[in-house]
This record gives C-alpha cells, sequence and structure tokens, in this order.
C-alpha cells in the first residue's frame, strides 16, 4: 500500500514530538548530577539526599516517556518506515538517565557512611561532570535539528563526538588519581563507580548522536 507523503511526514512529526519530551526529560535528570556532585563536595547530606530522590523520581518520569515513545510508535505501525530507528535513539538516551541514579545512589552512600573524600578528587569530580553534561546538552541540541536536514543534525553529533572525548581525558585523568590516592579500598571502588557511571553517561550521549545521524536521512 502507498501512503500520501502528507500522511508520512505527519506520523514522523509525532513521533519526533515524543521523542523530543524524552530528550527534555533525560535532560532534567542529567541536569541534577552536576548539582548534586556540588552538594556532595559541600558535605551537605540533606541536600545530597534530596538531589538523590530527585534525580530518581526524574528517572522514573524518563522511563514513562520512553513507554510513551514505544506506544506511539506501535500506534504508527508500518507506515513509519524509520520506526526501528526512533527506538533505538529513545533507548540509548533513557540510559542516560539510568547512570544519572547510578551515580546519585553511590554519592549519597559514601556520605551516609561519613567516608572522607580529598578535595582534590571532588574538584576533578565536578570538573568531569560538568563536562560530561556539556555532552548531553548536545544530544539535546542534535535532537532539536532532526527536522532542519541531515547536515544540521551532522554537523551537532559532530560536537556530540568533541564534547565526549574532552570527557574521556578528564575521566582518565582522575581514574589514575583515584587508583593513585591512599583512599580506602570501599569508598575507591565507589567512586571509580562514579567517574565510569560519568564516562558511560557521555559514551551513551555518543552512541545516541550516531542514532540520530542515521534517524535525521530518514526525516
Amino acid at each position: 500500500m502507498v501512503f500520501p507523503v502528507e500522511t508520512e511526514q505527519r506520523v514522523k512529526r509525532r513521533a519526533l514530538t515524543v521523542c523530543r519530551d524524552h530528550v527534555r526529560k533525560v535532560i532534567d535528570t542529567a541536569r541534577k548530577v552536576p548539582l548534586i556532585i556540588d552538594s556532595f563536595s559541600k558535605g551537605d547530606k540533606n541536600l545530597t539526599r534530596q538531589l538523590f530522590n530527585e534525580i530518581k523520581k526524574s528517572e522514573e518520569d524518563v522511563d514513562v516517556a520512553r513507554r510513551m515513545v514505544s506506544q506511539e510508535l506501535a500506534e504508527i505501525g508500518a507506515i513509519l518506515i524509520s520506526r526501528e530507528d526512533f527506538l533505538r535513539f529513545t533507548n540509548l538516551t533513557s540510559e542516560i538517565a539510568d547512570f544519572c541514579e547510578g551515580i546519585a545512589f553511590r554519592l549519597l552512600e559514601i556520605m551516609e557512611r561519613g567516608w572522607a573524600v580529598p578535595s582534590d578528587l571532588k574538584d576533578g569530580l565536578k570538573k568531569l561532570s560538568d563536562s560530561v553534561f556539556e555532552a548531553i546538552s548536545k544530544l539535546r541540541e542534535t535532537a532539536m535539528t532532526l527536522n532542519y536536514g541531515s547536515d544540521k543534525t551532522l554537523e551537532k553529533a559532530r560536537e556530540v563526538e568533541i564534547a565526549e572525548q574532552v570527557v574521556d581525558g578528564l575521566y582518565r585523568e582522575l581514574d589514575v588519581r583515584l587508583i593513585s590516592s591512599s583512599l580506602d579500598f570501599p569508598v575507591l571502588l565507589l567512586l571509580r563507580d562514579v567517574t565510569q557511571l560519568l564516562e558511560d553517561a557521555a559514551d551513551k550521549a555518543e552512541d545516541a548522536s550516531d542514532a540520530a545521524r542515521v534517524l535525521a536521512f530518514a526525516m
């Protein structure tokens, strides 16, 4: 069956709308990570606990939005040939929110147990988290260009890639500092988990930007 061009464009807009709403919720979750690392650095346990609860709630909102994307694509059906590309993009961005919740949980656990972390390592965490959020923000910009032509999307996706490379350098530097520190083993493990999850979030943003590249050609 051949569908009118107008119908295909309309369903693409429907799919893009729910995908963008999903990305917005991922950004809302990721935005809180630098905040919780700042409260962790300042030793503000109450604020850290509050931000953890907010991140956990935001992660749940992301999951709801992801299911809405899946439902919308199911309702659209086979008329949208690129629906698998939409799903891949959404699933990749959802993982970023999962990583954010894992970061927040580990930071709160360190504080709850009263484990001390040197200020230079806290500063390294703040710098790394700011760079990670920069990469994720670039991903949102990439998603916003999806109906403005593939060239624009490719340009923004390249910015995500560059931002991820900055994260990679900061992560490696901080990881060596952690290994070389005199931290107790339990807190060392948790902090290395935090840095790994931060890098994973940036990696996932790059993966999602690659998916956006593919999606752009279908728009």
